[in-house]
């Protein structure tokens, strides 16, 4: 097994790489710095919005899975952050934000 890369290094590169591209990224909710879990409000500029978050494929491997709710998305991550203290809650607003997320925090 190897090692992560810590939740806050991810999330502040992913910021950074969205921000240096001219796009908008922020922190809704700090998580734990070495090990939350790591979800992305991903805007869009045609302003579709979809939850990210890094979970295990089929196959095995790590990677993005889709969680949007088909009811409302904030209401939908709030509940989560209220059960999980732990996890991140990254917004990003830039054209094919899901690039990003994936690039970053999306594979091993």
């Amino acid at each position: 097994m190897t090692e992560r890369l810590p939740s806050q290094v991810l999330v502040s590169a992913m910021l950074r790489r969205v921000n240096d591209a001219g796009g908008f990224g922020t922190v809704l909710a700090k998580g734990d710095p070495q090990a939350g879990a790591i979800l992305v409000v991903a805007r869009e500029p045609a302003g579709a919005i979809r939850l990210l978050e890094r979970g295990i494929q089929p196959d095995g491997r790590a990677g993005l899975i889709d969680s949007t709710p088909s009811d409302e998305p904030e209401s939908y991550w709030r509940r989560r952050r209220s059960r999980d203290p732990d996890l991140w809650v990254i917004e990003l607003d830039i054209a094919d934000s899901e690039r990003f997320a994936a690039e970053t925090i999306g594979f091993d």
